[in-house]
């Protein structure tokens, strides 16, 4: 092969992506009257909203409960209260949660009501009312499947099997994106497809691929790093949220699975097996921290004395000492041998009331939740008679890729929604992430629609042509085409090591050795770093793209670490064994990490607060006529 080939594509309006943000996105821009659009996906059934979920995965909303008084102010107050959380952003998500949730119960995802057709809701983590919903362990995947029978309908053009990996900018304005055309792989043909578009929504994901250990569907990598290579601006990225999940079938492994209390196992290399918890704390504080890990799922530092203790042993003994760790839900824990007497009043009163102070940990999850172990056994895992294997996984970027109320990034024309986008910071409350993928599609769509008039692209403007781009890509690409096959020995490599020592708990000396490591890798990819054929280049483009984003997350993390110690999600270990205290700051802040000269750099910033807005309606009409209607398209 000498050369690359390549197609030209032209849109108004490109969507990246097949989630529920990019099929919300690409829906919401065919009902405001754009014509010229398109949806384009490395894989259609890929991505997280379609594969994943959690014991009962939430969505939150404004309360609509018979009962509760709730106001946008107060919930958009809420979201801000997160730390690090833009003001604007909380209340957009705010006001626009009811009217993103009836779109989907009206295309079918079955929230449920009562006989009146309330949508009663419940309290979930960092919620202050019963604002949460949910249709069930798949909420995420009924979400994405009905938004995309919506636009199936409405016939809007899918691009299927291309890799968008590189941004094309010109004066800080999108041009265009280039992608890997993957169905040519199998012929061992390099097709590059250059689409030429005045906006683009990146809708891709968390960034999944930093981490070894992930709740991440399979497969699911994310692409943040071509923004950030680009010049995107980061928001948060240092905050993530982590917990204790299965590996083999990614799953959590959070209410039912903890309150039922199985026993925690570790085996070292050799197979010798013991109960270890109790090496660490009492039976008693085992059992009931244990319970707590159902109400208390995701590792906070500020728990780091009570539930959380039970995700440090974990890592203790998987990163640390290089063993593996399992739920045995066959055997009781140590401590149940003379009845539930030794239970806290909370875990005795919940068990009791659910008629589950009886039997062995499978015994009381078929009594309690039969469907927790039907899941396991669709994949395989039968806890009747096997341990499960679990670790302390990464399960969601709070950070991401900065953007504002209407979701749009530093590069003008560049909109990025659902997890790419950092609008959260360091405590969200459980369910707002699928509320954020459908309001910030949304508004994305929204301000193309109301801000410029539905035109083509005209590479004629462009200061690189299609042709001379797609050439110095695919020149570059093909010469990191070699006999040495390094590529994936590298990925694990970063991966494993993001795990160990930059996750919930951050050894800063190694974290600043590891961000050495890998920057090294992005300055020289190109001599460091081969795939054997062009069948191969998909590894090499994601390897790339994680790089940078790990280049972009650790230099947040160690200026985090600085700035504001130990929070939220992570412990920071400093020069001596202790842990990081938490800063005490004057103001809310969060932290932008953006490209310059080659290396990317940290700095505070302060958060606007919520803002108070001027609800006169007269006032509000006329902005309204002026402001937010629909362009047509140009003659």
């Amino acid at each position: 092969m000498e050369k690359a080939s390549y197609k030209f594509l032209q849109y108004d309006t490109v969507v990246v992506g097949s989630g529920a943000a990019a099929y919300n996105a690409v829906d919401w821009l065919y009902d405001l009257g754009r014509g010229s659009i398109a949806l384009l996906t490395e894989g259609i059934r890929m991505g997280t909203s379609r594969n994943t979920g959690s014991d009962k995965q939430t969505y939150y909303k404004l309360s609509v409960g018979f009962h509760e008084n709730d106001s946008v102010h107060e919930m958009a107050q809420t979201l801000y209260d997160g730390e690090g959380v833009d003001g604007e952003i909380a209340l957009a998500e705010a006001a626009n949660s009811l009217r993103c949730f009836y779109k989907l119960a009206n295309l079918g995802v079955d929230f449920p009501t009562d006989e009146y057709g309330v949508f009663t809701g419940y309290k979930t983590d960092h919620d202050p009312r019963q604002r949460a919903t949910s249709a069930g362990p798949l909420t995420s995947r009924y979400m994405t499947e009905a938004l995309e029978e919506s636009v199936k309908r409405k016939k809007i053009p899918i691009l299927n099997e291309l890799l968008a990996f590189q941004i094309y900018e010109e004066d800080n304005k999108i041009r265009g994106i280039v992608c890997l055309n993957k169905e040519k792989l199998s012929d061992n043909q390099l097709e590059l497809v250059v689409v030429a578009a005045n906006h683009v929504i990146w809708c891709t994901g968390g960034p999944s691929a930093c981490y070894k250990n992930v709740v991440y569907p399979a497969g699911h990598t994310g692409m943040s790093g071509a923004l950030l290579d680009v010049g995107a601006w980061g928001a948060n990225l240092q905050e993530w949220q982590y917990g204790l999940a299965s590996i083999k079938f990614r799953w959590n492994v959070s209410g039912t699975y903890q309150q039922v209390l199985p026993r925690y196992v570790s085996i070292d290399k050799d197979g010798v097996e013991r109960e270890f918890l109790t090496d660490y704390m009492s039976r008693e504080e085992a059992m009931n921290l244990v319970f707590l890990k159902g109400y208390q799922w995701p590792f906070d530092a500020s728990k780091k004395d009570a539930s959380s203790r039970i995700d440090l042993c974990v890592y203790e003994e998987t990163a640390m000492k290089g063993r593996k760790v399992y739920l045995d839900f066959m055997h009781n824990p140590s401590g149940l041998e003379g009845g539930f007497d030794i239970l806290s009043e909370e875990a005795h009163s919940y068990l009791e009331k659910s008629n589950a102070l009886f039997g062995t940990p499978i015994e009381r999850l078929n009594h309690m939740n039969p469907l927790a172990i039907e899941l396991y056994k669709n994949h395989h895992i039968d806890l009747g008679k096997e341990m499960l294997e679990i670790s302390v996984c990464a399960q969601h970027h709070n950070g991401g890729i900065q953007v504002d109320a209407n979701w749009e990034t530093s590069i003008k024309g560049l909109f990025a929604a659902g997890e790419a986008a950092g609008t959260f910071g360091v405590h969200r409350p459980g369910g707002s992430a699928l509320n954020s993928t459908q309001v910030g599609s949304m508004r994305a769509a929204q301000y193309i629609s109301f801000t410029s008039e539905e035109c083509i692209p005209d590479p004629s403007l462009w200061k690189v042509s299609p042709g001379k781009l797609v050439e110095e890509i695919g020149n570059s690409l093909l010469s990191m085409i070699g006999e040495e096959n390094n590529a994936l020995e590298v990925k694990e490599d970063l991966q494993n090591a993001m795990s160990r020592v930059a996750a919930q708990v951050r050894n800063l000396r190694d974290l600043i050795d590891l961000r050495g490591k890998v920057e090294t890798y992005r300055t020289h990819f190109k001599e460091m770093v081969k795939v054997p054929s062009v069948r191969t280049l998909p590894i090499l483009l994601k390897t790339y793209d994680m790089i940078v984003t790990q280049c972009a997350v650790l230099e947040a993390m160690e200026q985090s670490a600085a700035i504001f110690g130990s929070r939220g999600s992570c412990l920071v270990k400093g020069d001596s064994d202790g842990y990081l205290p938490t800063m005490s700051l004057d103001q809310n802040y969060r932290l932008i990490t953006k490209k310059q000269e080659n290396r990317f750099v940290s700095f505070t910033q302060v958060v606007s607060p919520v803002p108070q807005k001027n609800d006169w309606f007269e006032t509000i009409w006329a902005d309204h006529r002026k402001l937010r209607q629909s362009k047509h398209k140009q003659s």
